[in-house]
């Protein structure tokens, strides 16, 4: 009796980061749609804002209008630095990279020690009972309640814009991991347990995994909370960035820069945001695609 050949299914190979349908999905035309609906309340309330100026300015020439911000962000963008009497020509993209070197160190810090903490207090009953206690105690203080402690001990530097913002960004990446790490399905550790994994193959393989969709919550809350405490430092304890900027030029009076300052840090909270969503995409990819199923 001829024997029927077996049918090998092939595995499915992993697909990159950045393969050609994730670049090709990214002008999809629900990508377009989903756009241009989202493009639809900004542009409706700068153009409200804009025709409802007088000679450039609303409210007695206190709020300049768009097409003034407009001037002044590419001044202060693209002009020529040190010509002229504005002292903010050509100095964007040095703010820009100031404030964001310091986002970047204190968010890296925050989650360097903010993981491991969760992961520790979610998964032991000992660091739940020892650890959490404190932090909830500490918690509710305000980052602008830290500034006078910052100074003292850091000066006028960095190092004290970074302390403040790496507390900023610990307490929602501790919480949510912790949450994450205690409420993993407990079939799943029962399972491992059945197949012999040790205590640390359960955290490691288990876990961990388990705990990463509230993980990147806690990064994504926490990394907003960054860019608040970077422009609250740079106002008091530094003298450099965006937040240094948005408080001389109010100071001042220039309501254009303030705005066009404003602005700037709307767009790079996106921007981080949306990289760290590209992340998450890529880290969960069985998570979605178990939803589209």
């Amino acid at each position: 009796m001829a024997q029927t050949p077996k049918m090998t299914s092939r595995p499915a190979s992993a697909s990159p980061l950045f393969s050609i349908g994730s670049v090709a999905s990214i002008f999809s035309a629900s990508s377009v749609k989903k756009l241009f609906v989202a493009s639809i309340l900004p542009i409706a309330i700068v153009l409200i804002w804009q025709f409802s100026g007088n000679n450039g300015s609303l409210f007695g020439g206190v709020l300049p209008t768009p097409d003034r911000v407009a001037s002044a962000w590419y001044t202060w963008a693209f002009g020529s630095r040190g010509m002229g009497l504005n002292p903010y020509s050509g100095t964007w993209f040095d703010s820009l990279v100031f404030s964001t070197t310091r986002v970047l160190q204190g968010f890296a810090v925050a989650v360097i020690v903010g993981i491991p903490t969760g992961i520790l207090i979610g998964w032991t009953r000992m660091a739940a009972h020892g650890i959490d206690p404190t932090i909830q105690l500490l918690r509710p203080i305000p980052i602008t309640a830290w500034l006078p402690f910052s100074i003292a001990v850091f000066g006028i530097s960095s190092l004290g814009a970074i302390f403040l913002i790496a507390l900023g960004v610990f307490y929602p990446v501790v919480i949510n991991t912790t949450q994450g790490a205690r409420h993993v399905e407990r079939n799943l550790v029962r399972a491992a347990q059945m197949m012999g994994a040790s205590r640390f193959d359960i955290l490691w393989r288990v876990v961990v995994p388990a705990s990463l969709p509230a993980i990147f919550t806690g990064l994504r809350i926490g990394l907003g909370i960054g860019w608040t405490a970077v422009i609250v430092a740079e106002m008091i304890a530094v003298k450099s960035g965006l937040g240094y900027v948005l408080w001389d030029a109010y100071y001042v009076g220039r309501m254009d820069v303030v705005i066009a300052d404003m602005a700037t840090i709307g767009l790079m909270g996106l921007i981080s945001d949306q990289l760290i969503l590209m992340v998450e995409r890529y880290a969960l990819a069985w998570r979605y695609v178990n939803a589209n199923r």
